[in-house]
């Protein structure tokens, strides 16, 4: 039976429980139905300076006195920005929820945000952009973004760009979470050992001044496609190839993610088989979805010695192609039980369980339980997988390249080559 719970408070703050009786923990947060995709490109990189700056003290506590007053219990504090959401979220023994939700809910209402911290945060995340550009595997994935949505927030660095950050001002973050950081945005929710009732009394008690709501929407997703070749010297070559995926809210979706797994997935998938095992092209290749609520991204990622490039590409192209009509049952079974494995695996998180939860509210409008989730990948069969594989790759392609590119071959080849 379906125990989770979801109560909307007088002021328009979600509050979402998932009771889970035979732990003696809690994982409890707030989510922010606002990221990287709703920021002024001016002012790139603003969500995640937010996010950090929540940390750094309120009108009755420090930074440390946040960290303590977690740590002092036993539990742990994390945070995360994304392209559509930012959370804040606790986990620690049950009987310290009502500290948690406080704890929260004075980061997020009563932030100082102190001139002398964001002088200081603003040389973290200098540093943290840094530390991006200097791993191609990251900073890969942030010049693929900037191409397939090219000139919109949707694919600015969620870190932001260093100018940026190095301009940006306390006025520019105060407007932003007084924009945003509105009840009509957020939900508290809980995973674990905790009572409905007592995380609704809780919300009620601890958020209750939060500005009013604003009308801010987000521009629609518009992919875009294209190519980025940035030359550096590094022992390897870098590839990110990818087409347009699939919204969260279609039933397409998981067709989409178990495409996703079958073609680069796992050790047994067709790319890590044929292009690692047998070819001995790469040491990483692997192939995923991300999903928008109005948009989606499919990729395949690899990286390879620069001498290999020649023979990495056709092969990785002849793989997409191949899809079509030669996907057998036994394949898209193992696919399929390696999705449902990961989402049962995911409800022994407290923090997974409630993330999962958070992310559906949010971006889809409404949370599936999990039997529902499981039915969904269930239904997948060949028919789906091919019709989505068809949609995903007829999109036009974006590719992303980075290191020694003398022998990758050129973008108009690849596409001829794809659409062979």
């Amino acid at each position: 039976m379906n125990t989770l719970r979801i109560s909307t408070l007088p002021n328009g703050l979600r509050v979402v429980s998932d009771p889970v009786s035979t732990v003696e923990t809690v994982a409890v947060g707030v989510w922010v139905n606002v990221g990287t995709r709703y920021e002024d490109m001016a002012h790139n990189g603003v969500a995640h300076m937010v996010e950090h700056m929540l940390f750094k003290g309120t009108k009755t506590r420090s930074a440390l006195d946040l960290a303590e007053a977690i740590e002092n219990v036993g539990g742990s504090m994390n945070a995360y920005t994304s392209r559509e959401l930012t959370s804040y979220y606790v986990h620690l023994l049950k009987d310290d929820l009502a500290l948690a939700v406080e704890v929260l809910a004075d980061m997020v209402q009563h932030s100082t945000l102190p001139p002398e911290e964001i002088e200081r945060e603003r040389g973290v995340i200098l540093e943290e952009i840094g530390m991006c550009n200097d791993t191609p595997d990251d900073l890969i994935f942030d010049n693929y973004y900037e191409t397939a949505y090219a000139g919109q927030a949707l694919g600015a660095p969620i870190l932001g760009k260093s100018p940026i950050i190095a301009d940006m001002s306390r006025e520019t973050l105060q407007h932003y979470i007084r924009e945003f950081y509105t009840p009509g945005r957020m939900a508290v929710c809980a995973s674990g050992n905790v009572q409905h009732e007592a995380l609704v009394a809780l919300a009620e008690k601890f958020f209750n001044a939060l500005p009013n709501d604003t009308v801010n929407g987000k521009a629609a997703a518009r992919y875009t496609g294209g190519e980025d070749r940035l030359e550096k010297d590094l022992e390897q070559s870098h590839v990110l190839l990818g087409f347009q995926g699939v919204p969260r809210h279609e039933d397409a979706y998981f067709a989409a993610q178990t495409l996703a797994t079958l073609l680069g997935g796992g050790m047994s998938s067709r790319l890590f088989q044929e292009v690692r095992e047998k070819r001995g092209l790469v040491y990483s290749i692997y192939s995923f979805h991300s999903a928008y609520t109005d948009d989606g991204q499919f990729g395949i990622y690899a990286g390879t010695g620069p001498e290999k490039l020649p023979a990495l590409i056709p092969v990785v192209c002849d793989e997409v192609r191949k899809l079509a009509g030669s996907i057998s049952s036994a394949e898209l079974e193992r696919a399929k039980a390696q999705m449902r494995a990961g989402t049962l695996m995911g409800q022994e998180s407290m923090i997974s369980r409630i993330d999962m939860c958070a992310k559906a509210l949010l971006l889809n409008g409404k949370v599936r339980n999990i039997a529902e989730v499981i039915d969904k990948i269930n239904a997948v069969d060949v028919a789906a997988i091919e019709d989505v594989a068809k949609r995903i790759f007829s999109s036009p392609p974006t590719l992303a390249a980075l290191g020694p590119l003398e022998k990758l071959e050129g973008f108009e080849t690849i596409r001829k080559r794809l659409a062979a």
